[in-house]
């Protein structure tokens, strides 16, 4: 098969499952997803170059097209040239992890990236067998004063109606993110929000008539407590929700983790997928698409570039994913000793010697050195990670 002819078809996936796109833009895209997943760099320079010596054209008028297509509609050339809307896309895409999927459990992380000292990327990510797949994001100028509940409840809201209302999804943030507006705004959503807090808060569980301090529920190594009550002090700040305290050895803090999900329906080791997110943001830089060496600086232009990097991640993933599931079980290697012996590392779902990004990138471009059809995959989820049971602690009454 020619270049041309892999072109046509990864757009007809593309416009397939991103029907909204003009086809001038979902063409754009394929071409944009297509010659970085190639060339294993989100760099225009790069990818244009590359995709002009494969479909025969001349790398400028290549890197031309690229390059508008990341313009506002007031910068391209032409009277009925439009602008790309991103966040037109966010619910698709999501509904392009969710095609084939086998629910009903979704965990979902939010977390915040930067890229220098330019932007700060708000992103919501699909966590999937240790990788995350960016379904929603904004990208704001680094420096320059901006709240940001606004971005995170916008971004929420678009994403909510693409999952079928009777799935379990578990939305996941780190320390910094808590605030009792994103908890109970994921809460009216439906959703179930598990979000770690700072050791500085209260807890006042049910039958007792004093708070207690957060530390004192797994106060030392290898003690867990989990149960329903009212977190924090004072009108503002009060939260009715679950506590999943829970201190494993060789950490040097415990897990503090408010949810709304009952004590016996939820399991602290859930929290564990949120890092995924973080090697997200690794395959994003120098792990993967090489977006640290953008010269971008518009934050326009980077979220629309931000789109062509979901497209290609969610496509590597789910390649990837779906091979990882193929492997049967009696033919992986027993890694249990060497995670005995590194406690630093959480115990995961299942041994991965390769990460499911790579597997994918490697699986399609076999198929185009074998002139294979390109592969689509599909996303086979594992189980969630459980975690083994320590000893409940009972704190003491305050005095």
């Amino acid at each position: 098969m020619t270049g041309q002819e892999r072109v046509y078809q990864w757009t007809a996936e593309v416009r397939a499952h991103l029907p909204h796109l003009s086809k001038p833009q979902a063409t754009v895209l394929a071409a944009w997803s297509l010659g970085m997943v190639v060339a294993r760099s989100c760099a225009l320079t790069a990818v244009s170059f590359l995709l002009g010596g494969w479909l025969g054209r001349e790398p400028n008028s290549v890197r031309q097209r690229l390059r508008e297509w990341l313009y506002d509609a007031a910068d391209k050339r032409g009277a009925r040239r439009r602008a790309l809307a991103v966040r037109g896309c966010f619910r698709p895409l999501l509904s392009w992890v969710l095609h084939g999927y086998d629910g009903p459990q979704l965990a979902v992380a939010l977390d915040a990236t930067t890229l220098g000292d330019r932007f700060v990327v708000l992103a919501v990510s699909v966590v999937y067998r240790g990788c995350a797949i960016p379904v929603a994001w904004t990208v704001l100028r680094a420096g320059a004063p901006h709240a940001w509940r606004r971005e995170w409840l916008a971004l929420l809201r678009l994403l909510w109606r693409a999952v079928p209302r009777d799935w379990t999804v578990v939305v996941l943030a780190d320390r910094g993110l808590y605030a009792r507006w994103l908890y109970r705004r994921i809460v009216r959503l439906g959703w179930h929000p598990f979000l770690r807090v700072n050791l500085g808060g209260t807890f006042r569980p049910d039958g007792r008539d004093a708070a207690r301090p957060l530390r004192h529920f797994a106060p030392t190594p290898g003690s867990a407590w989990a149960g329903v009550g009212t977190a924090f002090k004072g009108r503002p700040r009060q939260l009715r929700c679950t506590l999943l305290a829970r201190w494993e050895e060789g950490y040097a803090d415990p897990w503090l983790i408010l949810t709304d999900l009952p004590p016996a329906a939820a399991d602290a080791a859930w929290y564990g997928m949120r890092a995924w997110i973080e090697q997200g943001f690794k395959l994003t830089k120098r792990a993967g698409w090489q977006w640290q060496r953008t010269r971008i600086t518009d934050p326009a232009r980077a979220e629309r570039l931000w789109l062509a990097v979901a497209v290609a991640t969610l496509w590597l993933v789910r390649v990837g994913g779906a091979a990882e599931a193929a492997i049967a079980e009696g033919t992986l290697a027993d890694l249990a000793p060497a995670l005995a012996e590194g406690r630093r590392q959480r115990r995961a779902t299942r041994a991965r010697l390769v990460g499911v990004f790579r597997r994918g990138w490697v699986l399609v471009l076999v198929a185009l050195l074998t002139h294979a059809p390109l592969p689509r995959g599909a996303f086979v989820p594992e189980p969630w990670p459980t975690a083994p049971p320590l000893p409940a602690h009972q704190p003491a009454p305050a005095p």
